[in-house]
C-alpha cells in the first residue's frame, strides 16, 4: 500500500461533501527512512539548479494543492492543456505545469539526459529539493506557450516576460518525489497544507460546506469583506487565502498583508468560521485560465464553493473585464466539481449607505465611491488613510507601514499618476464639485489632477460619505416621527419662526397691494398694483414651502383606532361596557 493511499483511505474522502480534483489529494512527500536514503541518492544524481518560483511549484505538487499532477507536465499533456485547457484523459486543467531549465550549466546537464533518467532538483544554495524522474524530454516552444496561455506573446506582459526570462528550450516532464520543504519564514506559523484544511473542515468543525478566496497584493477592504459576508450567510466556512509570492513591484508586502487580514477578522468576522492560511503560489497572471486554475486549487484545499470576484487574475488591459467569469461558461460544472460564485466589482454606495454592486445599487457615480485595490495601494503611498467605507481602519493602518515604495519621490508623484487613482476611486469628483454635489460647469481631466485634489477628495468623502444618508434618513424623521419625543424642539421652533415671519410679510404686502396705485408714478422709487401683487404671490409661496413645525398638536390626526384599544390587546369579545 503506498504512502498516498494511506493518507486517502484516513482521510476518507468519500464521506466528505468535496472529493479532491481528478479523485486523489497527491501527497509526494518523502519522510523517514525513506528521506535519508534519498538524500543520500540526491548527491550522487546530476543536479539541475531550480529558482524560487519552481521551488515554490514543486512543493504545490508534491503536497497535493494541484492535485491530480504528480510531476510537470510530458508533451502530450503539456500540448493538451494549452491548446484545449484539459489533460490528455479529458480532466480539465487550464494551464500547464512545464520545467525547461534555464543557464549554461543546466543546459549543459540536461544534454546528457535520456527518458528514464533522474535528476536532483536542487536550490540556489545547493540543498536538495526533489527528485524528477524522466518520462519525456521535449522541444519547449516560449511563442507557442505565450500565445495559447495569455493570448499574446507582448512582452510588457508579465506572464509572456516570465517565459522569456526563466524558461529554456528543452522541456523535462515525470514525477516528482519532495525531498525538503522550503521555511515560510513569517508565515510558517499560519501555513495549512491541503491535508490540514480537510482535516479542519470536516473532521474537527464538521463543516458541510467551506468557501475559498484566493486574494492577491492588496490589503483586505470592503469588497472583499462584502464577498465574504455574502457567502457566509449561507456557507459554513471561510478559506482566506492571500498569495504570498511574486507579487508586481509596487505591492503591500505580504506579511503586512496577512497581518491587515488578521486584525479584520478578529474584529468583524465571526470567530471560528474563518480560516486564513497564506498560499505561496506563483503569480502567472493569466487572467481568465489562472481563475479556473485558483478554483482547482480551492478544490484540492477541500472548498465546496470558489468565490471569484471580477477582474480575478487579470492584469491591465489584456484581457475583458469580466473574462474571469465568462470563461466558466466552457465548462460543465459538474466536470469543475466546485460550485464557483461570481461576484461583480463592489462599490460604496452613499445613497445605499451600503456596500453593492450593478446588480443590487440603481444610484449613479454621483453616490459612489469606488473599490480599487491599486487605488487603495496608492493613497496608503501616499500616506493617506482611505474612507472607512472602502477599508476598514484596522487593515489600512497596518498596510500602511508595509506598502513599497513607500511616500513620492523626489518630485511628489507616486507609482501611478494622481489623476488615474482619484479617478479610478472617486469618480463623481471629474464631474462635480462634491459627492453628490453640483455638475462642474467644465468637467475636470485626469491630466489636471493634483495632490492637492486627492486630498480634497478624501477630505470630503471622509465628511460627507455617512452624512448623505444620515440627513436624508433625518428629512423622513422628522415628517415621519409622531412620537415628537425624538425630534429636537428647536427645529419644530425655528419653523414656527419661520412660519410666524413669513405670514407678518405677507400681511405687510396685503396692506401694499391695497395702497398701490394703477401706475406708479416712479418706477424706481413706487411699484405699481400689478408687481405688488406679484411679491405678495412670491412670499405666500414661499410660505407654503416652508416645512410645518409638526408638534404634538399638528400629528393628533393620524393616530386612531377603529375599535376600543384593549379589544387590540386581550379578548377579541365586546364587553358590557362596550355594547352600552
Amino acid at each position: 500500500m503506498t504512502q498516498q493511499t494511506t493518507i486517502q483511505e484516513k482521510m476518507n474522502f468519500k464521506n466528505y461533501p468535496q472529493q479532491p480534483h481528478g479523485g486523489k489529494l497527491v501527497d509526494k512527500i518523502v519522510k523517514g527512512k525513506e528521506l535519508e536514503a534519498e538524500l543520500l541518492r540526491a548527491e550522487q544524481l546530476p543536479k539541475i539548479m531550480i529558482d524560487m518560483e519552481a521551488v515554490i511549484t514543486v512543493e504545490m505538487i508534491a503536497t497535493g494543492v494541484l492535485s491530480p499532477n504528480e510531476g510537470f507536465m510530458n508533451e502530450v499533456d503539456y500540448k493538451s492543456v494549452l491548446m484545449k485547457g484539459r489533460l490528455d484523459n479529458g480532466l480539465v486543467w487550464p494551464v500547464p505545469l512545464s520545467f525547461a531549465p534555464i543557464g549554461k550549466r543546466n543546459e549543459k546537464i540536461v544534454k546528457t539526459l535520456s527518458v528514464g533518467d533522474e535528476v536532483s532538483l536542487v536550490d540556489e544554495q545547493g540543498q536538495a529539493i526533489a527528485i524528477l524522474k524522466l518520462d519525456d524530454i521535449f522541444d519547449y516552444d516560449k511563442e507557442f506557450r505565450a500565445s495559447h496561455l495569455f493570448g499574446t506573446t507582448d512582452r510588457n506582459h508579465p506572464g509572456v516576460d516570465a517565459i522569456y526570462r526563466r524558461m529554456g528550450d528543452t522541456a523535462l516532464g515525470g514525477p516528482i518525489k519532495l525531498l525538503r520543504r522550503v521555511d515560510w519564514g513569517p508565515f510558517e506559523k499560519l501555513r495549512l497544507e491541503p491535508k490540514d484544511t480537510w482535516r479542519e473542515f470536516y473532521e474537527e468543525k464538521k463543516f458541510r460546506s467551506a468557501a475559498g478566496f484566493i486574494t492577491g497584493a492588496n490589503p483586505l477592504h470592503r469588497g472583499h469583506e462584502y464577498i465574504h459576508k455574502n457567502a457566509l450567510e449561507e456557507i459554513d466556512g471561510l478559506l482566506l487565502q492571500p498569495l504570498v509570492e511574486m507579487a508586481k513591484r509596487e505591492y503591500t508586502r505580504h506579511e503586512f498583508r496577512m497581518l491587515s487580514y488578521r486584525s479584520v477578522l478578529e474584529t468583524y468576522y465571526p470567530q471560528g468560521r474563518s480560516i486564513l492560511a497564506p498560499l505561496r503560489v506563483t503569480y502567472i497572471f493569466a487572467g481568465p485560465r489562472e481563475t479556473v486554475l485558483h478554483a482547482l486549487i480551492m478544490k484540492n484545499y477541500g472548498c465546496t464553493h470558489a468565490l471569484i470576484g471580477r477582474d480575478h487574475a487579470g492584469i491591465g488591459e489584456y484581457y475583458d473585464k469580466y473574462a474571469s467569469h465568462t470563461i466558466f461558461d466552457e465548462f460543465d460544472p459538474a466536470e469543475l466539481g466546485i460550485d464557483v460564485r461570481l461576484f461583480h466589482e463592489v462599490f460604496y454606495c452613499t445613497r445605499c449607505d451600503a456596500s453593492a454592486t450593478e446588480q443590487s445599487c440603481p444610484h449613479d457615480n454621483q453616490y459612489r465611491i469606488n473599490i480599487s485595490g491599486t487605488g487603495i495601494r496608492e493613497m496608503l503611498r501616499h500616506g493617506i488613510m482611505p474612507p472607512k467605507e472602502i477599508v476598514r481602519p484596522e487593515s489600512a493602518r497596518i498596510a500602511m507601514q508595509g506598502v513599497q515604495p513607500k511616500g513620492l519621490d523626489e518630485e511628489g508623484n507616486s507609482v501611478s499618476p494622481v489623476g488615474k487613482t482619484i479617478k479610478s476611486m472617486f469618480p463623481f469628483y471629474l464631474e462635480r464639485t462634491s459627492l453628490g454635489g453640483r455638475k462642474r460647469p467644465v468637467p475636470l481631466t485626469v491630466e489636471e489632477l493634483t495632490n492637492i485634489d486627492l486630498e480634497t477628495v478624501n477630505l470630503d468623502v471622509r465628511a460627507n460619505a455617512d452624512r448623505i444618508y444620515q440627513e436624508i434618513f433625518e428629512e423622513f424623521s422628522r415628517v415621519g416621527d409622531v412620537n415628537r419625543g425624538l425630534q429636537p424642539e428647536w427645529i419644530s421652533s425655528a419653523r414656527e419662526s419661520l412660519h410666524k415671519q413669513q405670514q407678518m410679510v405677507i400681511q405687510d404686502l396685503e396692506e401694499k397691494v391695497a395702497q398701490a396705485p394703477e401706475i406708479a408714478s416712479d418706477e424706481f422709487m413706487y411699484q405699481d398694483k400689478e408687481e405688488a401683487k406679484r411679491e405678495l404671490e412670491v412670499a405666500k409661496k414661499i410660505l407654503e414651502d416652508i416645512p410645518a413645525a409638526l408638534d404634538d398638536h399638528h400629528l393628533a390626526y393620524r393616530t386612531w383606532n377603529v375599535l376600543p384599544y384593549k379589544r387590540y390587546c386581550g379578548s377579541d369579545e365586546p364587553t358590557d361596557e362596550d355594547r352600552k
